[in-house]
This record gives structure tokens, C-alpha cells and sequence, in this order.
């Protein structure tokens, strides 16, 4: 059973006072804020996002628990792929791309390892699912 009580806005907002201390693990996976740039408005959206590491690089599923659209944060990064992620307390600039081919196979057993309930969510949706790979800028 998902706890549900640290959710959406509220779990951005106290990720971020406490720099991670709450909300950096939620229901016993690792989790980090996404912010992108609005498609539409080029205002800024932070979601906070299970993640694991492909070496220095962040895995977020764009999974939307099998929803049949892509979730919005994932088609902001269609016109804007420059994103800030928060880990706990660090803020790291980074540019997205979606996985491919046997890369995109890869990070998707790595990343249903850390949080099973990804294979379930493919079989709700025609969609295939993205695994995003988030690789860091310098400072």
C-alpha cells in the first residue's frame, strides 16, 4: 500500500524546507524534485520523482502510473530539455533526453527494480513508457 501522505505539492514543499529530510525517501525509494520550464507558459514546475544513477546520470520513468498521456513535466521537456533537479539538499543543472533502444531496456529492469509497480503501470497504457536520462552541466 502506497503512503500517500506526503503527495504532490506538499511533497515539493517539504523536500524543500528540510533540504531533503523529509521526502527524499518516500515509501522506501529515493526520490528527487524534476524542475522544467512550462511548454506553454515558461513558467517553472517542480514534481517530485522516483530516480535511480546510470553512472553520474539520473533515471526518471515518465510513467504517470500508466496514465494514457505522457505526464506533463515529461512533454516540457520536449521544447525545453535544460532542467534543475534537487537531490536532498543540492541543486544540479542537467539536460534530459529519453532513452533508446537497449539503453532505454536497461534502465527500465534497473528502474523497476527500485520501484516494481513500473512493470504493472506498462500494461495499463498503448504508450510505451519514456526512461529519461538526466546527465548534469557544469555549474
Amino acid at each position: 500500500m502506497i503512503d500517500r501522505s506526503l503527495f504532490g505539492q506538499e511533497h515539493v514543499r517539504r523536500y524543500r524546507e528540510t533540504d531533503g529530510e523529509v521526502g527524499y525517501m518516500w515509501n522506501g525509494v529515493p526520490t528527487l524534485l524534476l524542475t522544467t520550464s512550462g511548454r506553454r507558459t515558461g513558467e517553472p514546475t517542480t514534481t517530485p520523482l522516483i530516480f535511480g544513477r546510470d553512472d553520474e546520470d539520473f533515471v526518471i520513468v515518465a510513467s504517470r502510473g500508466g496514465a494514457p498521456e505522457h505526464p506533463g513535466w515529461y512533454r516540457n521537456l520536449a521544447k525545453e530539455p535544460e532542467v534543475e533537479l534537487q537531490v536532498k539538499g543540492d541543486r544540479i543543472r542537467g539536460r534530459a533526453r529519453t532513452a533508446e533502444g537497449d539503453e532505454r531496456a536497461r534502465l527500465w529492469r534497473e528502474m523497476a527494480v527500485i520501484w516494481p509497480d513500473y512493470d504493472e503501470y506498462a500494461t495499463r497504457t498503448e504508450r510505451e513508457i519514456p526512461v529519461v536520462v538526466i546527465e548534469p552541466l557544469e555549474p
